[in-house]
């Protein structure tokens, strides 16, 4: 269907949110929630239909990022940042933030972290402000379906799969690394001697299993797991802030490697705020040249962004559980969802970032390639270890093996949906398979879970290779794939945006659709203030990324492996564009961007201009009436 300006479509107001069956490819519009809610007791134990079973305080969970991705991983390997999002996990915040800091230096990793947290901040508020408007099956995929092409739809869906499938097989690598623990810098020797007898592939397999074993939960227990493992991986990240706080400034035991505290004796002379010299290793983590002056800490910087970025990588999901949440009944549920994830996410990785780099210097040994096992590259252990209290690390690296295990669940679960909507699109290759991915037993896609379990397998390349090589090679391509798809989600808002204006300007729209078109009406669910800046902002940022994230890979000598890596994502995607549209439209070239449907139909609106998050004192004065509205406030905003 040619793209025309939309009719001005009488938007339906639910109390209550339906599922959307997405219809086979070649349909001209979506047609909305056509399947009622059905009580669990009449539910069909076998349909193609997803239950709904999460609430909102499990959506917002399941979408806070890996914490070994985020906090762990980023914070110890962010000098190996080259491989882009194959640190993410593990390496980006728990082994992550120590290569950050001895690639940027101290004041380089919180920046860092800082501006990649704007960058993906922009994403989620595009994202969750066309979710809010209108929750449908697998958003990502399906607004750039709507908004740009049906061709983009179906690339951004099928390598959305593969890099989600990829990072659930790349954190069983990493749970297995973590495993391996061993600790051994001539004063303090620790190790797990039963992670160093078995070998990788034993772990992987194990967990594995286990992994696919709690995506066949039902929706509803799977949501109440993860939410009980979020808020444990939520009070870790505070209590690991706080520890590297006191870390810093009391005086350390006697047992310590140091007499005096701390402070910020890591940012002043001999040290600076950025690394002065880059130091270029090779996939053995050995030193193959350095670059010094401003290039050495411009590069030093920028393959810190790219490595950083890799930890907010996982925050979409929470728009990718729309249709499966009960709290979309509530259409403030994804407001609120994506404002917290955004707020604490940039607030608690900058903190934890910038308290580490207060304890470990930047030119520690361990954190630049001279560790003895891949937990030993983490900021935070080498912090407790040097201050006396050696226990703490493991306690650490096992709450790093639990991390990486419930983000393999998170990872598989976003993956698992991708390929179920993609099989409801008809777009999964021959019925014969497509009919079965389509099918649904207790409200999961059983096979599309076991398929991508399948893909899970690639986990096994992780074996060999220096520890944590292959692991960053294993992720790195899935890093770009997701800066493809949320510079794709920026674009697709930016369409949103301007047919938003066309349903405005064209028609009669009522009174009632005026919640549905007019982005100031106090009823639109979500507004993010100069929103279009941010998709703009964030669109950039992220096409910039992609083209310079494998830098590091012309550094002589010119390596290979992280070229093929950083950059073999964004030709498969435009061949996949390429191939859809050749499939579907053959060589007529003027029907390759005109088969959108720019539909608007099935909207949802705020049922009370009264919002929630928004503070609003009912008083004058000091009151007890204002007193009770701030303190809710402060509760809504930090439940």
């Amino acid at each position: 269907m040619d793209y025309e300006k939309p009719e001005a479509i009488n938007p339906q107001v639910y109390q209550h949110v339906g599922h959307q069956s997405p219809q086979p490819d070649g349909e001209a519009t979506l047609h909305g929630f056509d399947e009622p809610v059905v009580p669990e007791d009449k539910r069909e134990f076998r349909s193609d239909s997803l239950w709904y079973g999460s609430h909102m305080k499990r959506a917002t969970y399941l979408a806070r990022p890996r914490l070994d991705d985020g906090i762990f991983t980023n914070l110890g390997m962010i000098t190996q940042q080259q491989a882009g999002t194959s640190r993410a996990s593990y390496q980006c915040l728990f082994l992550g933030s120590g290569r950050s800091l001895a690639s940027a230096g101290p004041g380089g990793a919180v920046v860092a972290y800082i501006l990649m947290g704007t960058v993906i901040s922009s994403v989620i508020s595009c994202l969750g402000e066309m979710t809010a408007l209108m929750p449908v099956n697998a958003p990502v995929m399906e607004f750039p379906r709507r908004f740009i092409s049906r061709g983009v739809g179906f690339a951004v869906g099928w390598i959305y799969w593969f890099a989600y499938a990829v990072l659930a097989g790349q954190q069983l690598v990493a749970l297995s690394n973590a495993i391996k623990f061993r600790y051994d810098d001539g004063k303090t020797f620790l190790s797990w001697e039963t992670g160093e007898r078995v070998d990788n592939a034993v772990w992987i397999s194990v967990f594995l299993v286990l992994v696919v074993t709690f995506n066949m939960f039902p929706v509803r227990v799977f949501g109440e797991l993860e939410y009980v493992f979020g808020c444990f991986k939520l009070m870790f990240i505070v209590m690991l802030i706080m520890m590297m706080f006191f870390l810093s400034i009391v005086q350390p035991r006697g047992d310590a490697y140091h007499t005096e505290p701390l402070g910020t004796r890591y940012w002043n002379t001999p040290y600076s705020f950025f690394n002065p010299a880059y130091i270029a290793k090779d996939e053995n983590l050995e030193t193959t040249h350095i670059i010094t002056g401003s290039l050495g800490t411009l590069i030093g910087v920028w393959t810190t962004f790219t490595s950083v970025l890799f930890s907010y990588i996982g925050m979409d999901i929470v728009a990718a559980t729309a249709a499966e949440s009960r709290a979309l009944a509530d259409v403030e549920s994804m407001k609120m969802a994506a404002r917290k994830i955004n707020l604490r996410v940039i607030t608690l990785y900058a903190i934890a970032m910038l308290t580490a780099s207060f304890v470990v210097p930047m030119d520690h040994p361990f954190i630049n390639g001279k560790a003895s096992s891949v937990s030993a590259r983490s900021v935070f252990i080498i912090a407790v270890v040097e201050a006396g209290m050696p226990n703490a690390a493991h306690f650490f690296n096992a709450v790093f093996c639990f991390s990486a295990f419930t983000c393999a669940i998170n990872s598989m679960y976003i993956a698992t949906r991708v390929l179920h909507t993609l099989a409801l699109r008809g777009q999964t290759g021959p019925e014969f398979i497509t009919k079965r991915l389509r099918a649904c037993r207790s409200g999961v896609p059983v096979r599309a879970v076991l398929v991508t379990g399948a893909l899970m397998m690639v986990a096994y390349m992780g074996r060999s290779g220096a520890p944590g090589a292959r692991l960053d090679e294993l992720a790195n391509n899935s890093t770009v794939s997701c800066l493809v798809v949320y510079a794709t989600i920026c674009a697709t808002y930016l369409y949103f945006f301007r047919t938003l204006e066309d349903a405005k300007l064209y028609g009669n729209a009522s009174e009632s659709q005026a919640a549905s078109y007019d982005r100031d009406h106090p009823l639109y669910p979500y507004k993010s203030h100069g929103q279009w800046l941010k998709g703009c902002y964030g669109m950039v940022a992220c096409i910039i990324l992609i083209l310079f994230n494998g830098v590091a890979a012309f550094l002589e000598p010119f390596n290979v492996r992280k070229f093929v890596s950083a950059y073999i994502s964004l030709p498969t995607f435009l061949l996949l564009i390429l191939g859809y549209n050749l499939r579907k439209h053959g060589l007529r070239f003027s029907d390759w961007w005109t088969d959108k449907s720019g539909d608007l139909s099935n909207t949802v609106q705020a049922t009370s201009p009264k919002r929630k998050g928004r503070l609003e004192f009912p008083d004058v004065g000091f009151t007890r009436e204002n007193m009770s509205t701030f303190l809710e406030w402060i509760w809504v905003w930090m439940k």
